[in-house]
């Protein structure tokens, strides 16, 4: 993918993963902790007992990790998919005589495109992220 696309991409990928956890991992991650501790603080439990009960405090946060790692394999996989898009029809015409700066300048416009796209993706993907982890963490 073309460097500066890339980057712009990249950058609001991040922005979007810093506010999810700023605003929703990290308050999931706090409630596992305290949960966890009080799990330890029942003295008549036995050991696998306490084991259950830290898994079950655990497996919120879990599920909210899980979800955020798919939705962006799935946002990265559509954009690479897009970019191949682009570089086969790059080829294609290659194949066809077309001159070579030609044909990086159909690419570089096609892989624009790809990313302008999907930036356009990124805030509709933060609300439904943020929606489920909410959902999640009730």
């Amino acid at each position: 993918m073309a460097e500066l696309p890339q980057v712009r991409v990249q950058e609001a990928v991040d922005s979007m993963v810093k506010s999810l956890e700023r605003e929703n991992i990290r308050k999931m991650q706090g409630l596992m902790f305290r949960c966890s501790a009080s799990c330890c603080d029942d003295g008549q439990a036995s050991m696998q007992q306490v084991h259950q009960c830290i898994e079950r405090c655990h497996a919120p946060l879990a599920q909210a990790q899980a979800l955020v790692t798919n939705e962006l394999e799935k946002f990265q996989d559509r954009l690479a998919r897009c970019t191949m898009h682009c570089n086969d029809k790059a080829k294609d015409s290659i194949d066809a005589g077309s001159k070579e700066l030609q044909v990086k300048r159909q690419l570089d416009s096609c892989v624009t495109k790809c990313v302008d796209d999907h930036m356009h993706l990124i805030p509709t993907m933060t609300k439904k992220m943020k929606e489920s982890l909410v959902s999640i963490g009730k």
